[in-house]
């Protein structure tokens, strides 16, 4: 129980720390492209209040969390992100599938909820009366049932939900990767990801089976040896019991370290569909044809005059010259 508590709040604050990537997705950007832009050269009025407008839009887009949003986007009087609802439907069960107009998706998410839970508390007092063990493997999955409703409930949520955009929304790809490692990169496009991210997960879980096999096996040495009479070498596992405590120690550290190894390759995980998510529509081709040459006439900016005897003429006149223009 003491793990599993250590891995949960590990586990929070992965997620915690992710959740401010879905204070902005792409709808911003896209906001701030519908509003117009007014062009002018670097430094220039116009230049200066449209660098003014995008950073007003990209404070507004990292407020923190308001419950009175979270409020109004439920009841229909304002638009949630995908992190917003996200977070509504982990703590009220089918509240996605209500914001996504799916009603009729709510019973069946609390009839499965309640269905699991039920057959759960029943099949926990059966095995406590009877001792059988069929009962506890039963208890433990109607409980797996409901987890597995509660968990669907919000990825369906996520799948469901409707954005304005066609390329991939990083928010939609971060609750992916939160809920199913390897989804968020099935969601980018980068498929040949998954097996990396998957065989790194098997990876660590199978260490941390190993590592704490071996822990509890010298842990029973040990013990063994504290409760007999007799010291020294114990027959059946060839080591002596202060052997068996410097291996104990030995594997429980390594345990530990497989624990931290599964959530660090998580977390990896999730950043990287965030991150691979931004930059699906960078170009990274070798095509060179976003670099144009051009002869152009160079105009000048400020005519300026000489006196010469009783009249003047211009030191500044039109010039042929050569136009780069570089896209990126």
């Amino acid at each position: 129980m003491r793990r599993l508590l250590v891995t949960l709040l590990l586990l929070l604050v992965v997620c915690t720390s992710a959740s401010a990537q879905f204070r902005s997705t792409r709808n911003d950007v896209s906001r701030r492209s519908n509003t117009g832009t007014v062009t002018g050269p670097p430094g220039s009025e116009q230049a200066n209040a449209q660098a003014d407008r995008d950073t007003s839009v990209a404070v507004d887009s990292t407020q923190g969390f308001s419950v009175r949003k979270l409020v109004r986007g439920y009841f229909g009087r304002d638009t949630l992100t995908p992190g917003y609802m996200l977070l509504g439907t982990a703590i009220v069960p089918g509240a996605a599938q209500m914001y996504n107009h799916d009603w009729w998706k709510v019973p069946v998410i609390y009839a499965g909820i309640g269905a699991g839970i039920y057959g759960g508390i029943r099949f926990n007092h059966m095995y406590h009366e009877t001792g059988e063990d069929k009962y506890k493997y039963l208890r433990l999955a109607s409980y797996a049932a409901a987890g597995a409703f509660y968990w669907g409930q919000m990825l369906d949520g996520t799948i469901c939900f409707k954005t304005s955009i066609k390329a991939p929304v990083p928010a939609k790809a971060t609750i992916y990767s939160l809920l199913l490692p390897g989804l968020g990169q099935a969601y980018n496009g980068d498929w040949w990801k998954i097996p990396i991210w998957t065989g790194g997960l098997m990876a660590c879980g199978y260490f941390y089976h190993f590592n704490d096999m071996q822990y509890k096996r010298f842990r029973w040495i040990t013990i063994m040896d504290r409760n007999s009479s007799e010291t020294g070498y114990i027959a059946h596992d060839k080591i002596s019991a202060s052997q068996a405590e410097v291996y104990r120690d030995k594997y429980r550290r390594w345990r530990d370290y497989s624990i931290l190894a599964t959530v660090l390759v998580y977390a990896l995980n999730v950043i990287d569909a965030h991150v691979f998510s931004y930059m699906a529509d960078f170009d990274v081709s070798d095509n060179m044809a976003w670099l144009e040459v051009q002869p152009t006439v160079i105009q000048p900016i400020t005519p300026l005059y000489a006196s010469y005897g009783t009249g003047s003429s211009p030191l500044s006149n039109p010039a042929l010259g050569v136009n780069l223009q570089l896209t990126f």
